[in-house]
């Protein structure tokens, strides 16, 4: 009978994305071990890593993952998707991995394969609040991201090119921006996911073919500059787009 204990050798790792109209970010959470150094003196180590955990022998990959979001961000309810196996043997190649295993985990030896998801999130919508041993999250830039833990700049490079190619069929896009967006919030989002410039004219004419977006026949309010056209999404034209039925 399966029960809710830990596998030991089964995690989920998450790449949560994240935009704030000017860059493509990235939810990163902070652990906090000691470690006993030469001197046998407790030494405080933080280092940074991505929300990640064991999954549960009763649940399946997806609720596994869904539950890690929950439990160490505060997330729910967010695009979701399975992208990566990692199963390299040598994963935990770092002493400070190891050291860290060993105070969370009662089989800190045991090899681990982990199956990583990507998210993309609305950041006006959602406040991380990290739990368990994430003492604290933050979202970084995609440019300006730490050498991280374990092997999770190997995942997040991974996650990047995923995202990048699914976005080139299904607007998943969308899914960081606010109800009301104008095309050039669109394109620029679009630019920073794939780091580089995008023509305009183009761009806007295969947008409009696309045929999901519904102009709302108003402006940008509080601008500086003249107010550009509001457009909202044809929630279902772009639901049949993600079914495959565009």
């Amino acid at each position: 009978m399966k029960t809710n204990a830990l596998n030991p050798h089964v995690s989920v790792d998450c790449v949560i994305f994240g935009y704030d109209f000017e860059e493509l970010k990235v939810l990163l959470i902070e652990r906090n071990y000691f470690d006993d150094n030469d001197n046998h003196q407790d030494k405080k180590i933080t280092d940074l890593v991505l929300p990640g955990n064991l999954v549960r022998d009763n649940e399946t990959l997806d609720e596994s993952a869904k539950r890690i979001l929950k439990e160490l961000t505060g997330l729910e309810n967010i695009f979701l998707e399975q992208f990566y196996t990692f199963g390299d043997p040598n994963r935990v190649r770092k002493k400070q991995d190891a050291e860290w295993l060993r105070t969370m985990r009662t089989d800190p030896d045991a090899r681990v394969i982990t199956v990583a998801y990507f998210a993309l999130v609305k950041l006006n919508d959602y406040i991380p609040k990290p739990d368990s041993f994430a003492r604290r999250s933050e979202w970084y830039g995609i440019d300006k991201i730490p050498t991280l833990a374990f092997d999770h700049n190997e995942i997040l490079d991974k996650a990047l090119e995923s995202l990048r190619f699914k976005l080139k069929y299904f607007p998943i896009g969308f899914e960081l921006l606010p109800k009301k967006f104008t095309l050039s919030q669109v394109q620029k989002l679009y630019e920073a996911i794939y780091g580089n410039k995008l023509d305009k004219r183009n761009f806007r004419k295969k947008l409009k073919a696309l045929d999901i977006i519904t102009p709302l026949g108003e402006k940008q309010k509080g601008v500086s500059h003249k107010p550009a056209s509001v457009y909202t999404l044809n929630l279902k034209a772009y639901q049949d787009s993600q079914s495959g039925s565009f």
